[in-house]
């Protein structure tokens, strides 16, 4: 079947249109499931940190669990940060087909959105018990998807229009299989 890997900043949106866009396709009768990376990290993954390796690693762990998934007839919607081209081209390379859909949101706005409590604790100072290391946008890079196959922009459009547009690319995907 098919395996998209969503790809974007802390509080862009991913998780939200990932299962808003799952619930659309279940109810046009798709077998879906969504692989959240902090879910993962609770449970595959816990064993990783946030260094460029851990990151690369946590992607290749999740996607091989999507690609046999995608194998099964089970379309299978990765979000997950995903910051670095290598993790991106390497999924899609794989062979299988791959999707790559870049929830591009200005870091500004998903500071502003920030539910977790994330960005104000990349911004404590180095010494705080608090701090976070490693926090895409803010002390670790987000490298912007050289080719993506779908760029959502989420500062300009409702999370319902956007899980429609991830919906919808997904099933003409599905249609030119």
């Amino acid at each position: 079947m098919l395996l998209i890997q969503l790809t974007g900043l802390s509080g862009a949106g991913k998780t939200t249109i990932a299962k808003m866009a799952k619930g659309s396709l279940e109810k046009l009768g798709y077998n879906v499931e969504l692989l959240d990376g902090d879910e993962y990290r609770k449970h595959l993954c816990k064993d990783l940190g946030f260094t460029r390796n851990d990151r690369i690693e946590n992607i290749r762990r999740m996607g091989t669990v999507g690609l046999l998934l995608a194998r099964h007839g089970i379309i299978s919607i990765m979000a997950a940060i995903n910051p670095y081209e290598e993790a991106r081209k390497a999924l899609k390379d794989s062979g299988a087909s791959v999707k790559t859909v870049f929830i591009d949101c200005p870091v500004d706005i998903a500071q502003k959105r920030d539910t977790k409590g994330l960005y104000r604790r990349a911004y404590l100072p180095e010494d705080h018990p608090e701090h976070l290391t490693h926090f895409t946008g803010v002390s670790d890079p987000f490298e912007i998807p050289v080719d993506p196959d779908l760029v959502i922009k989420t500062d300009r459009e409702s999370p319902e229009q956007s899980s429609e547009r991830l919906a919808d690319f997904i099933v003409k995907s599905i249609q030119k299989m």
